[in-house]
């Protein structure tokens, strides 16, 4: 009869497992793949999906290998040794891994150690005092026979994976903030520098200017005024920079956990960059972004919810045992120090729980189909993500093109009108303070789109998940 009774709860235990009460979780790929296909757009035809087979990605690719420059290097290791955003969010995941330890825990049986004893005495004469003593050691243990514990540790190793991914959407927000800081920075620098060139070349030309009013009656003063004037707007532009500097080094310097201080930089330099990317399969931003495999562990979770959901339908057991070593059985015992030994097994069936049971199980379902969008929809804009940033790479290539050649042309039309104007009476000084004024927006130009085409690179490498050691 006992082993009668043994086969029916492993073949009932079975069948509940086979009903969804201990499911494991798997993607479904053939669900999402009217998301994945095509979720890369062209950056080149509007019209058109990129095709992508490789397996490899951009954003699997060590940070150090995408940031070579030494003293960025040196501001992105601080910052991951410093910051507090990623501190706590390493704490977060140990506060993760103690939770699931305890989910584990949960499949021991629970102990207890009670000592008592008592000391009574009769006000009777000849009467002595009389003591008992109790050593109790109670155990009860939960026999997970639909599911409850193991869904609960489920769902505690998706909090962990959730933790995990939480920490490396911080790195990866650290990486690459530094990095556009720093660029950030070295652009303001090279800006700085072309004006405070071009300004000194301003300033010796209205010197020019001056003697050949002076000395040559070549010069009126309406076009020296004019020319004082653009000079006077071109200094304006150095305090607003220095402004901008100092507020971006400040804004660094949070980053590292620093009192504010000045960022050394190397001078500006666009190079360095890979000049082709490898977007990886479109699933595999699961892999590599965390804020899609936050997503996913999340609908994993209210997977192994509607499975909790369920098995409250069951009933539970409980196993309890107790020994007690004590000497307060009664003086019939010639010795009353003896050992009680007792067990007991309850099984609790819910009847009727005023509709919860079944609320919860409606409740958990609406979850998941919940977190089902909400999955797709982070699939959605990561793509987003990758395909603006692969747009705006090829964008800033071709206009850093462009305004290379119209740079180049600037300075021939500069050296042009500075050659006609000491070799004929063709043209005047102040065409060449105009050609210089035009050559000094061109030089900018050039530094703002190789800037933008240095922020394109590291925009794609943070929405491919990037930022890995």
């Amino acid at each position: 009869m006992k082993h009668t009774s043994l086969y029916l709860l492993l073949a009932g235990s079975t069948l509940l497992s086979s009903c969804g009460l201990f499911g494991h979780y798997e993607r479904d790929t053939q669900g999402i793949a009217h998301v994945a296909e095509g979720i890369y757009r062209d950056p080149v035809n509007p019209d058109a999906a990129m095709q992508s087979s490789d397996t490899l990605s951009f954003g699997n690719t060590p940070w150090q290998e995408v940031f070579t420059e030494p003293q960025l290097r040196l501001l992105i290791s601080k910052a991951l040794d410093q910051n507090v955003d990623l501190k706590n969010a390493a704490i977060a995941v140990e506060q993760a891994q103690v939770a699931l330890r305890l989910n584990k825990l949960s499949y021991l049986p629970q102990l207890a150690f009670s000592p008592s004893g008592t000391i009574s005495k009769a006000f009777i004469d000849g009467a002595s005092n009389s003591k008992t003593y109790e050593l109790p050691v109670q155990a009860s243990w939960q026999i997970d026979a639909f599911g409850t514990l193991y869904n609960a540790k489920k769902q505690g190793e998706q909090s962990l994976l959730m933790a995990k991914a939480g920490e490396q959407a911080a790195r990866t927000a650290i990486v690459s903030t530094v990095a556009q800081l720093y660029y950030g920075l070295q652009m303001l620098d090279e800006q700085q520098r072309i004006t405070r060139a071009n300004l000194e070349l301003w300033q010796k030309d209205i010197e020019a200017m001056e003697a050949l009013k002076d000395y040559a009656g070549k010069m009126n003063d309406a076009a020296i005024r004019s020319a004082k004037a653009q000079v006077l707007q071109i200094q304006a532009s150095l305090p607003t920079l220095d402004d901008q500097i100092r507020q971006m080094e400040n804004t660094l310097c949070s980053i590292l956990h620093e009192a504010p201080h000045a960022i050394q930089r190397a001078p500006f330099s666009a190079s360095g960059f890979p000049t082709s990317f490898s977007a990886g399969m479109p699933l595999q931003l699961l892999a590599s972004r965390p804020d899609v495999a936050i997503a996913e562990a999340e609908l994993a979770q209210c997977f192994y919810g509607v499975q909790a959901a369920r098995g409250a339908f069951c009933p539970a057991i409980n196993i309890a045992a107790s020994g007690a070593f004590t000497n307060s059985l009664g003086a019939a015992i010639m010795n009353p120090g003896k050992w009680l030994a007792a067990g007991v097994a309850s099984l609790t069936q819910p009847l009727f729980a005023q509709g919860k049971l079944r609320g919860n199980l409606k409740v958990s379902k609406l979850n998941a189909e919940k977190a089902q969008n909400n999955f797709e929809q982070k699939l959605i804009d990561a793509g987003i993500e990758v395909s603006n940033a692969l747009s705006a790479y090829n964008t800033a290539v071709e206009t850093t093109a462009l305004s290379e050649q119209t740079l180049s042309e600037l300075e021939k039309a500069y050296e042009a009108t500075e050659y006609l104007f000491h070799n004929g009476n063709s043209t005047t000084y102040l065409e060449i303070l105009n050609a210089q004024m035009s050559l000094l927006n061109g030089q900018l130009s050039v530094v703002n789109n190789r800037y933008n085409k240095v922020i394109a690179v590291i925009s794609l490498y943070q929405a491919l998940g990037g930022g890995r050691d």
